[in-house]
C-alpha cells in the first residue's frame, strides 16, 4: 500500500524560446508554482531537441518560431519520437491553423497562447505532466469547427501552398520548395479556391486570413 501522503517528485520544465525575456518571464512564473522546478533552458530548436533527450525533462515548453534554423514544430516531432520523451506543450503567439496543425502531429500534448493567464499556463503545465491535452480556447474552437465542416477546412498542403501564395511566390516557386509539379500545386489551389469560394490568390489570402488558417 502507497502513502500518500508523501511528497510528490517535482515536474521538471525545459523552457525553449529565442527571446530571453520571455524565457526569465516563463521561469518567473513557473517557479512560483508547488511542484514545478525549471531545470534548463534552451535558446534555439536543436539545443532544445538536444537538452529535451537528458532523461531529466518532464515537460518542454516550446515556442514555434526560432529565427533561422528548425521550428518547433519540427523540434517537438524530433522530441516526442524517443522512447520515454518528455511531453510537449506548445506556448506560442501564433494559433493559425498554418501553425497549430503541425505541432499538433508532431505529437505536442497541449497548445497554449503566451497570454494566457498564469493560473493557466500552470494548470496546462500539470495537465501535459499527466498526459492529457490542454488547447487555448481558440484552438480547441477551430479544431471543432475542422471536425463539423471537414469540407471547408484546408489541409496540410493546401495550407502550405497557401502560405507561400501569400509570401508571394509563383507558382514555380512553390513547387520547387514544396518538392512538387507545378500541376499539382495548381491542383491545390483550385481546390482551395472552391472551398473558400474564391477566384482569385489575393481573395484566397485575404479569406483563409480571416478564418484564422493562416496567419495574419
Amino acid at each position: 500500500m502507497t502513502d500518500d501522503s508523501s511528497p510528490r517528485a517535482p515536474i521538471r520544465l525545459l523552457l525553449a524560446d529565442d527571446h530571453p525575456v520571455v524565457r526569465a518571464g516563463l521561469r518567473a512564473v513557473l517557479e512560483t508554482e508547488p511542484g514545478l522546478v525549471v531545470v534548463a533552458e534552451a535558446a534555439t530548436a536543436e539545443e532544445a531537441v538536444a537538452r529535451a533527450a537528458g532523461g531529466d525533462v518532464d515537460v518542454v515548453l516550446m515556442d514555434l518560431q526560432f529565427g533561422r534554423g528548425m521550428g518547433g514544430a519540427e523540434a517537438t516531432a524530433l522530441i516526442t519520437a524517443r522512447a520515454g520523451a518528455p511531453r510537449v506543450l506548445v506556448v506560442t503567439t501564433y494559433d493559425s491553423d498554418a501553425d497549430t496543425l503541425p505541432a499538433i502531429e508532431a505529437g505536442a500534448t497541449g497548445y497554449l497562447l503566451k497570454d494566457a493567464p498564469p493560473e493557466d499556463l500552470a494548470a496546462a503545465v500539470r495537465t501535459a505532466a499527466a498526459g492529457r491535452t490542454t488547447l487555448a480556447p481558440t484552438v480547441a474552437e477551430r479544431l471543432m469547427n475542422r471536425l463539423r465542416m471537414p469540407g471547408a477546412a484546408l489541409t496540410r498542403r493546401e495550407t502550405e501552398v497557401l502560405v507561400l501564395v501569400a509570401d508571394g511566390l509563383s507558382n514555380q516557386a512553390i513547387a520547387q520548395r514544396l518538392h512538387l509539379t507545378e500541376g499539382t500545386v495548381k491542383s491545390h489551389l483550385a481546390r482551395v479556391y472552391t472551398k473558400l469560394a474564391v477566384d482569385s490568390r489575393t481573395a484566397a489570402v485575404a479569406t483563409a486570413t480571416d478564418l484564422g488558417f493562416i496567419r495574419r
